[in-house]
């Protein structure tokens, strides 16, 4: 069952871990010899008696997981809610989960497309393509299949239709349904190289304030920036229209990397919410084609960005 599944808005946390816990499949009796520990670890004592409906999306998942986390079953599982959570608490429930399999010898299915808390928690990993399993073993060999299965092909025209992740909303308000690389056969730029390409996007409803967010990752997961374009369109339901930008990640070391797009709007307080988003939406081989670095770079020493070169400016006699 979802984490929070029963949770009722006008009872208070209390009164929910009884509810959550009981379709969950506690008795009373284990849920009162647990109830502490269940309130301890949620950290949200202070609030515990009020209803839930008071709650931030964060609380409400805190006291939901802690209720899951405590249920003695043999097996537990996870998928991405935990990106709710501040990030104090998502250390503490990846620990929870851990010593749950390690220390308690219960088998912990967690699904996620985040390498690092995949790399900390998992011993065994099985990577999934369109329904199908594509590869079964160890972790650090499922995240490079996971990660090369879109890297490597480097296409200048993908179908992005069906693709989305797993935190949206079942009905969405936009979605990025194509996008095309200009200019490319296949997706390889040097290192000073911007990245023109079209989008197309179909509106499910009005959008006053359209924004684009790109995130580039590195091979292995990591983030290593993220570029935005503020309000550049509206759109009405049931439009389909294509819009041309031009990427700019210069100095960006050589070496393959991913991209996530993300379509968000943002209301007149300044809060966001994310409209679609697509992982990858893109992937992309930087080379140094015109051999621009005369030096072997480190990366693993001096970081997968090189600024601009530091202009000297001549010599001065120091004063006696």
């Amino acid at each position: 069952l979802e984490v929070g599944t029963g949770f009722n808005g006008e009872m208070t946390g209390r009164e929910n871990v009884y509810m959550n816990g009981a379709i969950l499949g506690m008795t009373k009796a284990e849920i009162d010899a647990k109830m502490e520990d269940i309130i301890e670890f949620s950290e949200v004592r202070e609030f515990i008696d009020t209803p839930v409906k008071r709650y931030s999306s964060g609380m409400y998942v805190k006291l939901a997981f802690s209720v899951a986390a405590h249920l003695d079953s043999e097996i537990m599982i996870m998928d991405e809610v935990l990106a709710v959570g501040d990030m104090a608490f998502q250390k503490k429930c990846l620990d929870k989960m851990r010593d749950a399999a390690k220390k308690e010898g219960r088998t912990v299915l967690y699904v996620s497309h985040n390498m690092s808390t995949i790399r900390r928690l998992c011993d065994r990993c099985i990577v999934l393509n369109a329904g199908k399993i594509v590869f079964n073993g160890d972790t650090e060999d499922a995240i490079a299949h996971y990660l090369n299965m879109g890297i490597n092909e480097k296409r200048v025209d993908l179908d992005l239709s069906s693709v989305r992740m797993g935190h949206l909303p079942s009905k969405i308000d936009a979605k990025m349904t194509r996008i095309r690389l200009i200019g490319k056969e296949e997706a390889i730029y040097d290192i000073s190289e911007s990245i023109p390409f079209v989008l197309t996007i179909y509106a499910n409803s009005d959008i006053k304030n359209m924004c684009l967010r790109v995130e580039i990752r590195a091979r292995n997961g990591d983030s290593i920036g993220t570029s935005l374009v503020h309000n550049f369109c509206r759109i009405n339901k049931g439009n389909k229209n294509e819009y041309q930008f031009v990427a700019n990640f210069l100095g960006l070391i050589p070496g393959e990397y991913t991209a996530l797009l993300v379509l968000y709007e943002v209301n007149e307080a300044g809060l966001f919410h994310d409209l679609d988003a697509v992982l990858p939406g893109f992937s992309f081989e930087i080379r140094e084609l015109k051999n621009s670095m005369d030096i072997r770079w480190r990366s693993s020493d001096w970081g997968r960005v090189k600024f601009p070169d530091i202009k000297f400016l001549g010599t001065r006699a120091t004063e006696e």
